[in-house]
């Protein structure tokens, strides 16, 4: 994440056209990238959803260079669709307030063309 060592338009490069995409990311921070990459489906996590959050789930810190409204759950960048989990863990501060943690399932079907 800090080292940015992802290559995100590599990655891209030889999905076929018409095919569904999915970005594994560590942080929501490359969404702009990945959309531009014309991926459909960005699963990701580095937040752990703020970690330490005010009442209402309000995060204190992001640790991303994202919207907030990316830091935790489902949200959408132009076409791309995305999801950041809060994760299970913690980070420097062994401790989570007012942001459960989660095991995400994603269920992919295909739909009917219209």
């Amino acid at each position: 994440n800090f080292y940015r060592m992802d290559d995100i338009e590599l990655a891209a490069r030889d999905i076929p056209a018409g095919a569904v995409s999915i970005l594994l990311s560590h942080t929501p921070g490359t969404y702009r990238r990945a959309a531009h990459a014309a991926f459909d489906l960005m699963l990701c996590g580095h937040t752990h959803g703020g970690q330490i959050c005010l009442p209402g789930g309000i995060p204190i810190r992001t640790e991303t260079v994202s919207p907030r409204r990316f830091v935790r759950g489902s949200w959408r960048y132009g076409r791309m669709i995305g999801y950041t989990s809060t994760g299970a863990g913690t980070c420097i501060v062994d401790a989570r307030l007012n942001c459960p943690p989660e095991v995400t399932l994603h269920r992919l079907r295909r739909v009917a063309p219209l």
